[in-house]
């Protein structure tokens, strides 16, 4: 065991501390200027034993399940310093991008006990049962949800419910998963498990979703697209006031307060000076997120490759007669927009997946489009994509932090470039 002294915090959420061999090593659950004690694991890994000497930007964690349950990682830290700490991961990876010193506005907190979205694990125990929650850190075990205070409340109080249900479903032999989306009808469940369902199994989830009064329980295999297991009315998401039948597991924002906050930075960051006939490309557009509050003053061509979603947004379109959103359906990975095609449009709004759109703003460098929005939910992925902008004459607008995932290490951010 060795006294370490902890330096900074590194992109994970964990503390950074010297060795005395010259290397250095994350450990968990500490914070910048701490002396611990820990055990070194491996070449770069230390597991905490005892904080020596506490920082005073450190609190009691709310949760019981803190340290075990890999959904936070940070609950031991104070809320201003945690949110520097935020700001700062935008800051640093557009600065690695070019821009120096940039103007990174404070960060948007979204409040506990919000999260309206859920990816939960399921594992069935040797004697049956079948345990929810989220996995440890580091690791493929479960720790069993008996609290949370991210998630909604109403989603954390179905969990009890779900689980006893599943224990008859000869679907879940060891492993699986579940999707919760609380849209404005209620609890929408995307189950994944090792093991096709039997009719059994559909009969049991029908009951249960009456039961419960859920909406809709859909399934899926290893590999295989989502099918309705039961449905016991229709389900209904309101997105800046258009309804949406969102598809099973739909990709939603992770609160309502995160979205609005999203919305706005993106609203703001338009140009100054658009006719209301200017034409805004919203790029990877999910079910409409940012399409809809974008119609309201412009026309929108909404591209998304994902099958369902992009028929969900069709279809929520033609219901509304939302004719200001003219959806597409289109793989901008294989198929990105191009030059000749970008130079139709008065701003792009660019909202890709974690990885990032190396193809897409690779496009977008070669074109001569004056102006890009980019909501970013990986600060690594924005600082590669923000340096292929730089090198092409984009310079930095402005950067808003929104922390939609309280107390973990991931950021999103809405970052506004022109040229």
């Amino acid at each position: 065991m060795l006294e370490l002294a902890v330096t900074q915090m590194g992109a994970g959420g964990d503390g950074i501390a010297p060795l005395p061999d010259g290397g250095s090593a994350f450990v968990s659950f500490t914070l910048p200027g701490e002396r611990v004690a820990a055990r070194v694991m491996g070449k770069d890994r230390a597991v905490l034993e005892g904080v020596l000497a506490a920082s005073p930007d450190r609190v009691e964690p709310p949760c019981r399940h803190f340290t075990l349950c890999g959904g936070c990682a940070l609950q031991h830290w104070a809320d201003a310093p945690y949110a520097e700490w935020k700001r700062g991961r935008l800051a640093e990876a557009l600065s690695r991008a070019g821009y120096a010193d940039p103007d990174v506005a404070p960060m948007m907190a979204t409040p506990r006990a919000v999260r309206q979205r859920a990816d939960l694990g399921l594992e069935r125990l040797t004697d049956g049962r079948v345990e929810i929650g989220f996995h440890e850190r580091g690791a493929t075990h479960l720790v069993p949800m008996r609290e949370c205070h991210v998630m909604l409340p109403a989603l954390v109080a179905l969990l009890p419910a779900l689980q006893d249900a599943l224990r008859g479903l000869n679907a879940l032999k060891r492993l699986g998963s579940a999707v919760i989306n609380w849209l404005d009808t209620g609890a929408d469940i995307l189950l994944r498990t090792d093991a096709p369902l039997t009719m059994a199994d559909r009969k049991m989830l029908a009951e249960f979703a009456a039961r419960a009064g859920i909406p809709r329980i859909a399934w899926a295999g290893k590999g295989a697209p989502a099918e309705v297991a039961a449905q016991i009315k229709p389900v209904r998401h309101m997105l800046s006031g258009v309804p949406v039948s969102p598809p099973p597991g739909a990709f939603l924002q992770a609160s309502a307060e995160g979205e609005a906050a999203i919305i706005a930075a993106v609203l703001a960051g338009l140009p100054k000076k658009m006719s209301p006939r200017a034409r805004i490309a919203d790029l990877y557009a999910g079910i409409g997120t940012l399409s809809f509050p974008l119609a309201a003053n412009h026309v929108v061509h909404a591209y998304e490759g994902d099958p369902a979603a992009a028929e969900a947004l069709r279809l929520a379109v033609n219901a509304a007669q939302a004719s200001r959103v003219q959806p597409a359906r289109r793989d901008l990975v294989r198929q990105p927009l191009l030059p000749a095609e970008l130079k139709n449009f008065a701003t792009v709004v660019l909202d890709p997946p974690f990885a990032g759109a190396a193809e897409q703003v690779a496009q977008i460098a070669r074109s001569t489009l004056p102006h890009l929005i980019y909501v970013s939910c990986s600060p690594a992925a924005l600082g590669r994509d923000a340096a292929v902008l730089r090198g092409a004459g984009f310079q930095l607008v402005s950067a808003a932090p929104v922390d939609q995932f309280l107390w973990s290490p991931h950021l999103e951010s809405v970052v506004v470039f022109a040229r």
